[in-house]
């Protein structure tokens, strides 16, 4: 259209849109794209050149888009973001990171584990915290107001243990159980859990909670707190929910089932309506406490336990049933069932030997240790799905984070392994993934890492602010896991003179703006050539 208002031929249109604009695109390209058109002279030649540079065009809004990527990965570690996390600003960026890329949530949620880890080891497992992690391994909602501080933290502990009830044996569920016990004892220490129903309840749930990780004195500790209890005449308005029931055994699910048969017969032959029928698959606190008591005897194969025999934990339960003004179908069965079991075991087996432990708040070195491993997890995935989309443009590896916390657990010969072969993967690739050296990644890294992020901090306190010195690419950070592998194992000077040779030709294609990779590399080299020279 333009060529016949201009009074133009198609061909001099056409070649002056190759000359003024094609050519100067492929001047941006590479050597090999742009070398194709210093020969245009056929329909062919030019109809190759042009293809090829369509074809290289995607890979710089690729390159564009890692960019952005590696942008927003640094700016979300950096400690002025997650400093001023909360429940709302959670849920606002977990909603809105994907709108950059599709996986950064993954990115996020590791940080957010790191962060809570980092924080808890500092200031303690706060009420802001527990409802921070609880939204990021559930999406549970959280409920301030309109009840009790005590109603309102077994609430929130009850919504996880739902969510642990339903999910598989994973280190999100067993977060989600650690994080139900920190809601538990919340509730416990809390100034209005004066009642003897709540009391009871959340050291039921506590037992069942210890029970399911294997913590048995514990969990025997918080049955003997609720049987011990003086009155249990306000009991029945808290109830242990059937639903709320992680995996204990096979006659807790039995029983249940026969409820739910239970409920049928009355709700079809005897025509029952729902409101007469809402104790059905529930238990009271008092009798499932005996109960569970008795199945943690049963696994520790103790004859007593807090000075209660499994005979005298019957009576009391005989007692406890006789003396209630209401029974659910729930306590009959689980009667039943604790006095079938109890005929069957041995009455003279040999005494478990421990003394009982009365926990009066959650012990968070676990929970550290599980928000470390689950971060690692979700680094991972978030590794592999950005290797699979930008795998054309850049060289990454996936397994960086996994060496990191193979060499903190002092699986040496694992990190070995893994580090060597992100070594050979990165050594001549294009690298521009990085690892943070921010404050919740701090808990990952080794002392000298540690040390030599410090000692640029006293130089130039403001240096945090710029990702060259906050950050460690792949390369230099899985060249010095290898050579204090080598070192650890204490492996021949052939290994880590060839490791040497690596880090030598690493410096020289590292750019001198990386300033913390020309620090970590230097310091590598050190220590490998101090090692050679001894």
């Amino acid at each position: 259209m333009i060529a016949s208002q201009l009074m133009l031929t198609e061909a001099w249109l056409s070649k002056w849109f190759v000359n003024n604009y094609i050519r100067k695109c492929s001047l941006l390209s590479p050597e090999n794209v742009a070398s194709l058109f210093r020969d245009i002279s056929t329909n062919t030649k030019l109809q190759n050149a042009v293809s090829a540079l369509v074809r290289w065009r995607p890979c710089i809004a690729l390159k564009d888009a890692c960019l952005e990527l590696v942008s927003a990965e640094f700016l979300v570690s950096r400690e002025e973001f997650y400093n001023s996390l909360n429940v709302r600003s959670f849920t606002c960026w977990m909603s809105e990171l994907p709108k950059i890329y599709t996986c950064l949530s993954h990115y996020f949620s590791a940080i957010t584990f790191l962060y809570v880890a980092y924080k808890m080891s500092r200031i303690g497992f706060t009420d802001e915290l527990m409802d921070v992690l609880s939204a990021a391994v559930g999406q549970v909602t959280i409920e301030r107001h309109h009840r009790s501080q005590c109603s309102s933290e077994l609430s929130k502990a009850t919504k996880l243990m739902k969510v642990v009830a339903n999910s598989s044996r994973s280190t999100t569920q067993l977060i989600q159980i650690e994080l139900s016990k920190a809601y538990l004892y919340k509730a416990l220490s809390s100034n209005d859990c004066d009642s003897d129903s709540s009391y009871c309840l959340a050291n039921v749930y506590l037992a069942v909670l210890y029970y399911t990780t294997g913590q048995y004195q514990t969990a025997i500790d918080h049955c003997t707190l609720v049987t011990r209890s003086q009155d249990h005449s306000q009991c029945s308005s808290h109830t242990v929910q059937g639903e709320l029931l992680p995996k204990i055994d096979n006659d807790i699910d039995n029983i249940l089932g026969l409820t739910v048969f239970y409920e049928y017969v009355l709700s079809t032959a005897l025509n029952q309506q729902q409101q007469q029928r809402q104790y059905l698959s529930v238990f009271t606190t008092e009798i499932f406490a005996y109960y569970l008591h008795c199945r943690l005897l049963f696994v520790t194969q103790c004859n007593q336990a807090t000075q209660m025999s499994l005979f005298n934990v019957r009576q009391l339960c005989a007692k406890c049933i006789s003396e209630m003004h209401e029974l659910v179908i729930g306590d009959v069965l689980v009667f039943k069932s604790f006095n079938c079991a109890l005929e069957q075991c041995v009455s003279d087996k040999p005494e478990c030997g421990r003394s009982a432990v009365n926990e009066t708040e959650l012990s968070t070195a676990d929970l550290t240790e599980l928000l470390q491993q689950s971060a690692v997890e979700r680094l991972t995935t978030y590794r592999q799905l950005v290797a699979q989309d930008f795998d054309p443009v850049v060289t990454t590896v996936t397994t960086d984070f996994e060496a990191l916390y193979a060499y903190k657990h002092g699986d040496y010969q694992r990190c070995l392994q893994l580090s060597t072969q992100n070594v050979h993967t990165l050594l001549y690739g294009f690298c521009w993934i990085s690892v943070s050296t921010c404050e919740a990644f701090v808990q990952l890294l080794d002392d000298d890492i540690v040390s030599l992020t410090a000692l640029t901090l006293l130089v130039d306190p403001k240096c945090r602010y710029y990702s060259n010195n906050a950050c460690i690419s792949q390369l230099t950070l899985s060249l010095y896991l290898m050579t204090q592998c080598h070192l650890k194992l204490r492996h021949s000077v052939t290994l880590l003179a060839q490791t040497l040779d690596y880090i030598r030709l690493a410096r020289r294609r590292q750019s001198s703006s990386k300033v913390l990779d020309q620090l970590t590399l230097t310091l590598t080299e050190r220590k490998a050539t101090t090692y050679l020279n001894s």
